[in-house]
């Protein structure tokens, strides 16, 4: 059974249609609102200057930058925090963040996050940086990186894809998905096998904390949030290289639907590139 009713009782005051069903009150979108919309907030973090981005619709990146963000101030590290950037979709931020920023050449932000941390020990270093960028253009850097144990802290951007070229496949592009360079899907037999990074890393001695996370869903942003927060406890804690991998969304260069992107990343990404915690050794060190 279905009744309608408003909550504004005083005169003059604004009806707010609702429907009870079985008891349950919902807002009734059957009909436009009798008000125009306002702002209440944007909810802009403190360390983004500019909540509006140019980023494509559906993309997953700003939700990453966003839990970022967030953790650095809840840890109470602004002050201290210097971000490395690589070259990507997310660059976009690189001006629009409220901390120290450096910008890298493209794959080298692990090498340039090592000497500043190495040159200001009392720092938060982090970087920054795409799958194109790290697993591509750089893997080298992150390997060393991580084999030397150096205290920073790693963000990829996982998506599968070049994003900002438009689409083309990279280094961890699972088999099967369309790119704009491998339109029949990514075969092995021509394009290899994709590269799984933080399972590589968690092999490394000098990693101390691997994890894998997405961003598709609530509960997989509160997850990878919580990644994202043991990542810099470990560097706060000198206890060596951190990285966290992040699965985002990227419809424009997946060629599907804004609202099929989450499944989509469950579907393939996810499916290859599995979630969860790789490595944690904080908490042996803490005792």
């Amino acid at each position: 059974m279905t009744e309608t009713a408003g909550t504004g009782q005083a005169a003059g005051a604004t009806r707010i249609p609702v429907r009870v069903v079985e008891g349950r009150t919902f807002l009734d979108t059957s009909a436009p609102p009798e008000v125009g919309s306002r702002v209440v907030d944007d909810f802009t973090p403190d360390l983004i200057d500019v909540g509006a981005h140019h980023l494509c619709p559906g993309c997953g990146e700003p939700i990453a930058m966003r839990s970022i963000v967030e953790t650095i101030t809840e840890l109470d590290v602004v002050q201290r925090a210097i971000a490395v950037f690589g070259i990507g979709c997310y660059t976009a931020f690189s001006n629009n963040l409220d901390v120290e920023v450096c910008q890298a050449l493209h794959g080298r932000a692990p090498s340039l996050a090592t000497g500043i941390k190495r040159a200001k020990p009392g720092t938060v270093v982090f970087t920054v940086q795409g799958d194109g960028d790290m697993v591509n253009e750089g893997l080298q850097e992150v390997l060393h990186t991580a084999a030397r144990g150096e205290s920073v802290t790693c963000f990829m951007l996982n998506n599968g894809v070049f994003g900002e070229t438009g689409g083309h496949l990279t280094a961890t592009t699972v088999l099967g998905q369309r790119t704009k360079n491998s339109l029949d899907g990514r075969s092995a037999e021509e394009h290899g096998y994709p590269i799984l990074l933080s399972n590589l890393l968690a092999q490394l001695d000098g990693a101390a904390y691997v994890a894998r996370g997405a961003v598709n869903n609530a509960g997989n942003v509160a997850r990878t949030k919580r990644m994202i927060t043991r990542a810099f406890e470990t560097q706060l804690a000198g206890a060596g290289f951190s990285f966290v991998e992040i699965l985002t969304m990227c419809p424009t260069g997946w060629f599907i639907e804004t609202q099929e992107a989450p499944d989509y990343l469950d579907d393939n990404l996810a499916a290859v590139h599995r979630g969860g915690v790789l490595k944690d050794t904080l908490g042996d060190l803490s005792g």
